[in-house]
């Protein structure tokens, strides 16, 4: 099966606006008609501001899952809770549905999708040829899951604001709730910044 991409046409994807368009000169400069911003048949950088941001989201792992994530207080006494320790609690008291809902999305997604980032990643690098349409559909699916990753500071931010009793109790956010939103974050912006037409590069040459 033959098939013609759009870069081979000519056509390139303004990463600002989103408009195909056939840029009015061969130069390196060439802009976007209808915002100006700069048209390029790739993102620039792409591979290595990835594998940049992956490796920093890796290292903010370690935080987001040693430091606690949120200190409540009371006149009983305070507590710290880290995502581990909260999902242990949430287990050992009967809510076994929202404990597995918070490991689901606190812990499994984004180590998963570091590791499937990964994956695309030094694919591409290695310049691999197949299945790039599974490769295509797995970069997708990241996009679509990477916001339920930010499900426990949703619930810490939550329980700060309602959880208000006059001074009888307080919950507020700890260190590795900052931790893990920079995770969070850098994995989002790990995979916005990965070029997935990359992936049919290879394809191309390869049927070439």
């Amino acid at each position: 099966m033959t098939y013609r991409s759009a870069a081979s046409l000519g056509l390139y994807t303004c990463h600002t606006c989103a408009l195909v368009a056939r840029p009015p000169d061969s130069g390196s400069h060439a802009l976007c008609p209808r915002c100006g911003a700069p048209l390029h048949a790739r993102k620039p950088d792409s591979l290595g501001r990835t594998w940049a941001l992956m490796i920093a989201a890796y290292i903010l792992l370690i935080p987001a899952n040693v430091l606690p994530i949120m200190e409540t207080g009371s006149m009983f006494g305070s507590q710290r809770d880290t995502i581990l320790s909260g999902v242990i609690y949430l287990w050992e008291s009967g809510s076994w549905p929202l404990a597995l809902l918070v490991l689901f999305a606190s812990i499994v997604v984004p180590v998963a999708k570091l590791l499937a980032l990964n994956y695309l990643v030094w694919t591409v690098q290695r310049g691999h040829p197949h299945r790039a349409r599974e490769r295509t559909r797995l970069y997708r699916l990241l996009k679509f899951v990477g916001r339920w990753s930010m499900l426990d500071i949703y619930v810490v931010t939550l329980l700060a604001a309602l959880v208000q009793l006059q001074g009888l109790a307080s919950i507020q956010a700890a260190p590795g709730a900052i931790a893990f939103g920079a995770v969070v974050v850098l994995t989002m912006f790990a995979s916005m910044t990965f070029d997935s037409r990359m992936i049919w590069d290879a394809t191309k040459e390869n049927h070439d």
